[in-house]
């Protein structure tokens, strides 16, 4: 029997449940032999409406030769079937979709023009509603990177960005905040920093990415400890109780397009400095932040490389904010080495606790760290006098009310758990003697994602060694860990076949 025949509309197919996981992106799977195909030209990776019961998205078709689907049949990747809604059987209404309007803004700024609000509104808008493939998102990417943008238009496009998803308001002031912009291993303070702030009667809702080019962003690391998968009115009723959160901010769509940006960003390995602005501001404005102090590390295999790129980056970021209503405070920090001595979620979270149970082997880089983040904050939000907030931070964190105040916010998010442990691991020793005068963060993070992290999240290294230090041939200079022996034997064989990790002293 024909199709048609059955659902009495030529542009209906049934719906079929297949469970296959494409991340943000969209697909539709329909058989080749399917009429709606043959009828309206559809090839492999067209872009077509699908609807269904009122709701309408917008997907990329994979054309199936096999028996996955019938030529009466259509299947939608995970995050489409949630779309929509969908159960099996319910029929599907499959039309032509055409290019969103706004590319011609996207095909404008790689050709170097200038965008006015209107354009950046109407490019983050489609991105927000999902009209964007993920050829379009990278084109938009690319196109924002290398210089491309102007002070004026990152400012346009955060504000895009803010208006593209909902908003915060908090009866108190001030609210405080803080970021990182990554490019360091290990660099967790915001598990710390956050404890201390709540624990000081200030106000902190803190959203956390998930890791782009790095083996593991904050929410990576505190859903190892607690969940981080929270919607708006949850977050509220966190920090109204806790007087702070931890939790990742894809879930509280305070800037939806900048989450389907990072999918895209993270394959390309791609961190454009507008957007990271553009990202960073537009989540604590619409957390509905005041007060933001901003963790830049420096160094020479760090994401900012010189004192004068830090410099031009933090103008950039202290601009935005202050046109927005956001007051930013730039920190400069040693970005010679990775912070602490995990590299991944669990190990990360396990020196995180470790550094907030006052461990007598806490990684002291990792708590001083922390300190001196925190302590800028307390002054900046006017919590305590100029000079007396690292003290303040110290005393917080020493006398356990710091741990307390985490453990609780944990209990408040849905429950608290220990780090778990890898299956598999393997010591890898210095081939040479020395001293370590340089280490390669980036190498480090790409050897720590092959892996398996951040979506192992056991894997990863553990760092036996530091910069300044003398190693001798033979010595152990970090452990490996994975979830699997095919991935933990993925990073041995891409170690061996690389270069150096660590720079030793010329003899």
């Amino acid at each position: 029997m024909a199709a048609d025949t059955i659902t009495g509309n030529p542009n209906q197919l049934r719906l079929k449940r297949l469970g296959i996981d494409t991340y943000r992106q969209p697909v539709i799977y329909m058989h080749r032999q399917c009429f709606i195909c043959r009828s309206e030209g559809f090839v492999a990776q067209a872009r077509v409406v699908v609807a269904l019961n009122g709701r309408e998205i917008v997907a990329t078709l994979n054309v199936v030769d096999s028996n996955l689907v019938t030529a009466d049949e259509a299947g939608l990747s995970n995050c489409a079937w949630q779309a929509l809604a969908g159960g099996d059987g319910d029929m599907l209404t499959i039309s032509h979709a055409t290019d969103p309007e706004s590319m011609r803004g996207v095909r404008a700024k790689l050709f170097g023009e200038t965008l006015v609000q209107d354009d950046w509104n109407a490019i983050v808008n489609d991105i927000a509603a999902g009209r964007y493939a993920d050829i379009h998102l990278a084109a938009f990417v690319s196109a924002c990177a290398a210089g491309r943008m102007s002070a004026q238009e990152t400012l346009a496009l955060t504000r895009a960005m803010l208006q593209a998803g909902g908003r915060l308001a908090w009866p108190q002031s001030p609210i405080a905040d803080k970021h990182c912009i990554g490019g360091l291993p290990g660099n967790r303070t915001s598990l710390i920093i956050v404890p201390i702030i709540a624990a000081a009667g200030l106000t902190m809702p803190k959203t956390s990415s998930r890791a782009i080019t790095s083996p593991a962003g904050t929410a990576d690391t505190m859903e190892v400890l607690a969940p981080v998968t929270h919607d708006l009115a949850s977050m509220r009723r966190i920090v109204e109780r806790e007087g702070a959160c931890i939790v990742w901010g894809g879930a509280v769509s305070l800037s939806p397009a900048d989450d389907t940006l990072i999918s895209v960003e993270r394959p390309l390995d791609i961190d454009s400095p507008a957007q990271l602005v553009a990202s960073v501001i537009s989540k604590k404005v619409a957390a509905g932040s005041t007060h933001a102090v901003i963790d830049i590390p420096v160094g020479p295999t760090a994401k900012v490389r010189s004192h004068v790129a830090a410099r031009k980056l933090g103008d950039l970021l202290e601009y935005t904010g202050r046109e927005l209503g956001l007051a930013i405070q730039t920190v400069f920090t040693d970005g010679l080495q990775p912070v602490g001595r995990g590299i991944g979620p669990a190990l990360e979270a396990r020196d995180v606790l470790s550094v907030l149970r006052r461990d007598h082997d806490a990684p002291l880089d990792l708590r001083e760290r922390a300190l001196l983040l925190a302590g800028s904050l307390l002054e900046f939000c006017r919590a305590v006098p100029e000079g007396r907030g690292h003290a303040r931070a110290a005393q917080l964190l020493d006398s356990g009310e710091a741990l307390k105040k985490f453990m609780a916010i944990c209990e408040a998010q849905g429950g608290f758990g220990e780090p778990v442990q890898s299956a598999f691991s393997h010591v890898v020793e210095a081939r040479s003697s020395g001293r370590i005068i340089e280490v390669g963060n980036r190498r480090l993070a790409r050897l720590a994602k092959l892996a398996g992290a951040p979506r192992a999240h056991a894997a990863g290294i553990d760092l036996h060694v530091a910069c300044w230090r003398r190693v001798e041939k033979g010595m152990p200079l970090f452990t490996l860990h994975a979830e699997s022996p095919g991935e933990l034997q993925y990073a041995l064989d891409s170690l061996a076949a690389g270069p150096d990790l660590f720079t030793l002293e010329a003899p």
